[in-house]
């Protein structure tokens, strides 16, 4: 029996590799590099998975277990190679969470004369039993599993009863902390030998290649590398967020600062998805700090806002995808159309706040969870991009993205594409933009402007979008109030609203937003 480990589930602690015999058994990974000519990739992405592949490989045969590392162009290549070698051989893996992977991945290991027993993904807190047992049919509600999963966890909870009272704390968790605010610095993992080697193939085999997108390997910036690649360091990742951000992580978690890329935040998601931390350890850690590490004083509203982000988000995103696909790669019930524009990848444009966003992300394949949804979903929601368009944007540019993550975030609730669970679309004007961050200080575009010159293209076109979609919107019971602001413009000022919003495309496609 082989146990087949696949690039994001790269732990000894859960799956069928905790249960595996050293002596019996061997280890399979095949570095499939095809994956990463699938997309136009952040190269950190693609070293920082590869890398994580290698030296989970290295830690594995220093404790023991043989290991087959098959370096193929595709999964079907890297296969044959192993059953030239052992034919007939049974494998074992736990599911992917993509959809449909399971079944493509048992269809070449079959077609190859081997078999391969897929077991269920231990990478997650919840169960798809779980959440049949919870949650009905949709839509569904993340506060109802939220409050189910903290149950059955006893995470936050005195007896029946939420620590502290309430079950979360929103409302003392949206301050901005004034443009002088200086966070913690963030970890950064200096690359070993073998993380640079593999930075120096990316650079190499990637960088202006790519055959399915022409913008190449090259619309990216990258800085200095510096993402965890091993579980030891992942460790250290989770230690250092506990005791020196979570305290502050709560009430600044929705700011944005252009000078603070990181913020109070984790950094912790690429580590999760590649299996590198468990959800468990990474919220009982921070619990842990809490209770009882008497240097570090965490409030429990950060404490709270940070646990709901893991259990109470990641893992609902990932039933949602489960339970809404394949449907829900292609969902669009807002109709959208346009292209995106071409400022995602070149950061090219006067708008403060999406120029830095772009730009960070260009540098590093990452921005924070309300630059991702207020800023670059919001935009792109209000500017009318196709859904799908701005999900192959989001997999291609974030370390973190997978496309179990990136669907439900960005199509669902990003887009408002589907109605799976999203309840209203998450648009907004520049008024919300202004309140949790600096950017509009030193903007060129004036924030208070709906139309006319330099008005900023948020307002026209958040206008513009309620306008285009009052049929499907107005009798959603949240948007009465802003269709109340709508009810009151005339028809010279719509008409100048949808002329601004014209006007704010035309520069988009011509590359001079």
């Amino acid at each position: 029996m082989t146990v087949w480990v696949l690039g994001d589930q790269l732990t000894r602690e859960h799956g069928p590799l905790a249960r595996a015999d050293i002596d019996d058994e061997r280890v399979l990974l095949i570095e499939a590099r095809a994956f990463a000519r699938r997309h136009a990739y952040h190269p950190h992405k693609l070293a920082l998975v590869f890398s994580a592949m290698r030296h989970f490989r290295d830690e594995l045969r220093e404790a023991g277990f043989t290991v087959d590392y098959r370096t193929a162009e595709t999964f079907a290549e890297g296969l044959d190679a192993h059953f030239d070698d052992h034919p007939g051989d049974g494998l074992v893996t736990m599911a992917p969470p993509s959809h449909g992977a399971a079944d493509r991945l048992r269809s070449l290991v079959e077609e190859r004369g081997g078999d391969l027993h897929v077991v269920g993904n231990d990478l997650f807190l919840t169960t798809p039993d779980q959440w049949d047992a919870w949650m009905g049919d949709p839509p569904y509600r993340q506060e109802t599993f939220y409050r189910n999963v903290r149950r059955e966890t006893g995470y936050l909870m005195d007896g029946e009863e939420p620590l502290g009272g309430a079950w979360n704390y929103d409302d003392e968790n949206r301050d901005f902390p004034g443009s002088d605010y200086d966070p913690p610095d963030p970890p950064r993992y200096e690359p070993d030998g073998t993380t640079r080697e593999v930075l120096d193939w990316v650079t190499d085999e990637f960088d202006g290649s790519y055959d399915t997108d022409p913008r190449g390997g090259g619309w990216a910036d990258p800085g200095a590398f510096g993402w965890p690649v091993t579980r030891a360091d992942a460790l250290d990742a989770l230690e250092r967020f506990c005791t020196e951000r979570l305290p502050a992580f709560g009430p600044y978690q929705d700011a944005m600062l252009d000078d603070e890329w990181a913020m109070n935040h984790a950094l912790l998601s690429a580590a999760m998805n590649l299996g590198l931390l468990h959800p468990a350890e990474v919220v009982e850690r921070a619990i842990e700090t809490y209770r009882h590490d008497d240097a570090v004083s965490v409030p429990l509203h950060s404490l709270e806002g940070f646990v709901r982000q893991v259990v109470g988000w990641r893992e609902f995103m990932r039933h949602t995808y489960r339970e809404a696909m394949p449907d829900l790669a292609s969902a669009n019930q807002l109709d959208a159309h346009e292209d995106l524009p071409e400022a995602y990848w070149t950061g090219e444009t006067d708008m403060a706040c999406l120029s830095d966003v772009v730009d960070g992300v260009r540098e590093r394949g990452y921005s924070h969870h309300i630059e991702r949804l207020m800023i670059l979903a919001n935009f792109a929601l209000i500017y009318g991009v196709e859904p799908r368009q701005l999900n192959e944007w989001f997999h291609a540019a974030y370390v973190d993205a997978y496309h179990w993550v990136t669907t439900p975030n960005v199509v669902e609730m990003g887009s408002f594409g589907h109605g799976v669970f999203a309840t209203k679309p998450y648009a907004s004007s520049a008024n919300y933009v202004d309140r949790m961050s600096d950017y509009c200080s030193e903007c060129s575009y004036a924030k208070t402007k709906t139309t006319g010159e330099n008005a900023c293209p948020f307002n026209a076109l958040y206008w513009e979008f309620l306008g285009r979609n009052e049929e499907r919107l107005r009798s959603n019971h949240r948007m009465g109030l802003v269709y109340s602001h709508w009810d009151d413009k005339d028809d010279e000022e719509r008409a100048a609203i949808r002329e601004r919003a014209a006007e704010v495309r035309a520069l988009a496609e011509r590359g001079n937003l």
